[in-house]
């Protein structure tokens, strides 16, 4: 019988396939729903640091009072009205999930300075969470900020978190660390459980009519994948932390793609938003017809197989490979 359980942040999973952090955690019946369709765990839409901290109050009446009176991009800050359910109620939805589902309910922090928000971690975990993910949602715009200054603050937020609770911890990453293996070897180096690759940083587009920057959500296709497959295949055997696949799984190839390059588990959002909550079932039985017809008894047999330290040519993933795809194309 094929096995397509998987082992992520020392978790028992049924299988690899896990929603990321989206809209579709925000009440316990969409979590009910994710179960139902074949969820191994779900991951929680994030809390955000400014939700947290009181003076992140004080700074949104500020911000608020002047957002006509400039033409800076203010008004890309959220209203109040916007956020989410709040610290409170946040608590609140993972002990009524927890109580509702038998799968695993991670938590989701967002934020970019260590400090007391991250205090809220141990009360994710009092609340019944079974793992944490850390999600710093860095965008380095002052030019006095070093590289040293963005790595820190991964490593220091990690660090206070650490400090706090007992259950696993996801850090959730930038593509944009100038030495990512390095990176990723400090941040499993502080205690990381589990690294995910990537954050999708989501650009702002211009409203030339209104001159105005707007926030523009773009969904993922399964060509974003590439980045994080790559980066995956070339970590998995350095790292000890579990290592999560996410953007761009749509289909399930794309599951078994991050499965071969050393991912423990493939995160799901856009598919969801895209066609529904049953795209899970899709791509848990899309996986096992996949196993079976290449003869895989097992999702850890699967894993790793097409990483950087496995294949016939590692220098695929290297410099080799750049100079061969342009003298490809005729």
């Amino acid at each position: 019988m094929i096995d397509i359980a998987t082992t992520y942040m020392g978790l028992t999973l049924k299988n690899p396939v896990v929603p990321s952090a989206s809209p579709l955690s925000r009440h316990v019946s969409s979590i009910r729903q994710l179960e139902d369709a074949g969820s191994a765990a779900v991951t929680m839409y994030s809390l955000f640091e400014e939700q947290i901290d009181l003076e992140a109050l004080a700074q949104h009446n500020f911000l608020e009072q002047t957002v006509f009176m400039s033409a800076e991009a203010t008004a890309y800050f959220p209203q109040a009205a916007d956020f989410n359910r709040g610290p409170d109620g946040y608590l609140e939805l993972i002990r009524e999930a927890k109580a509702a589902v038998d799968i695993p309910i991670i938590g989701s922090l967002n934020g970019v300075t260590p400090g007391g928000w991250t205090r809220y971690a141990k009360l994710i975990e009092e609340a019944g969470a079974d793992a944490l993910e850390l999600n710093v949602y860095l965008i380095p715009t002052r030019t006095s900020l070093t590289s040293d200054g963005v790595e820190n603050t991964y490593l220091e937020i990690l660090r206070e978190v650490k400090a706090q609770v007992k259950i696993p911890v996801a850090m959730k990453l930038s593509p944009f660390f100038s030495a990512l293996p390095n990176m990723a070897y400090r941040l499993d180096w502080a205690g990381a459980d589990a690294l995910v690759l990537f954050n999708r940083f989501y650009q702002p587009d211009f409203d030339l009519e209104e001159l105005t920057v707007t926030p523009r959500l773009v969904l993922s296709n399964s060509n974003e994948m590439r980045l994080p497959l790559r980066w995956i295949a070339i970590l998995y055997g350095h790292v000890k932390a579990s290592l999560a696949l996410t953007t761009g799984i749509h289909t399930a190839e794309d599951v078994v793609k991050a499965l071969m390059a050393g991912a423990d588990i493939a995160n799901v959002a856009s598919v969801l938003l895209e066609q529904g909550i049953g795209a899970i079932g899709e791509l848990v039985h899309g996986l096992q017809q996949w196993m079976e017809a290449h003869e895989y008894e097992s999702v850890t047999q699967m894993k790793g197989a097409l990483s950087q330290q496995n294949v016939a040519e590692p220098a695929a993933f290297e410099r080799a490979n750049y100079m061969k795809v342009l003298g490809s194309w005729k």
